[in-house]
């Protein structure tokens, strides 16, 4: 089907860190709204590829999403060249999404800065209709751009380029995060501790949330950058 968001996210619980407030005011809208997995998580200290797929199904659930897919690519080892850069363009000519949303342009963990050189550029790439892929049904796809791309922010700081007011879907959001047992704060696991395992990392999330709200007047928020100019029809659009 065709999506009017679509988030990208090298590993399950990158979307629902980052940008799962900005899908659900999106769907509260009545856009459509989905989100692909790049990597199963294989690699996690705590959880199981199993596990963590059911805490993603529990996800999509809460978040009441239309779409999510995982493309199976091997945690920690995609890399960006031409096989999984194809791989995600059929993804994107099977969603047509008109707004992606993907991981930050540089962070703690280095898949996601690769996931963001990745989606970049699978996304323009998607649009040029000499590369071929095939959809699902074995027939070849139409070319498809999305329109925009915009980057989350994850872990290491990066002064927005804007923030979206979550403040009324920070519950659901909040939620969605919790899903993640295995991987977030739960005083009853006996897995081994991680850095996104201690109750201060929850407390960080919160706190960053808090602060990009603060940057514009509200309680929570979501902070993206750009790839290019944002362009509004008219001023009073923006809070």
């Amino acid at each position: 089907m065709k999506l009017d968001v679509l988030a990208l996210g090298a590993h399950p619980d990158d979307v629902e860190m980052s940008c799962a407030g900005t899908l659900l005011a999106a769907a509260a809208a009545g856009k459509t709204i989905g989100i692909i997995d790049f990597t199963r998580g294989e690699l996690g200290t705590r959880g199981t590829p199993q596990t963590r797929a059911e805490e993603a199904a529990r996800a999509t659930q809460i978040l009441g999403l239309n779409v999510r897919e995982n493309l199976g690519m091997a945690d920690g080892f995609f890399r960006n060249d031409r096989e999984h850069q194809l791989v995600l363009i059929a993804a994107l000519r099977r969603y047509q999404p008109d707004v992606v949303l993907c991981n930050a342009i540089h962070d703690r963990h280095p898949d996601h800065g690769r996931a963001a050189q990745v989606a970049t550029e699978a996304c323009f790439l998607s649009g040029l209709r000499m590369i071929e892929t095939l959809g699902q049904d074995g027939q070849p796809q139409a070319a498809w751009r999305p329109r925009v791309v915009y980057h989350y922010i994850q872990d290491r700081q990066i002064a927005p380029d804007f923030v979206v007011d979550i403040t009324a879907h920070w519950a659901k959001k909040w939620e969605s995060i919790q899903a993640y047992k295995t991987q977030f704060h739960d005083p009853k696991s006996q897995e081994p501790a991680t850095y996104l395992s201690t109750p201060a990392f929850s407390d960080f999330m919160e706190a960053r949330a808090r602060e990009f709200g603060h940057l514009i007047g509200t309680e929570y928020g979501e902070g993206f950058t750009r790839e290019r100019p944002i362009g509004v029809r008219e001023l009073t659009e923006l809070i």
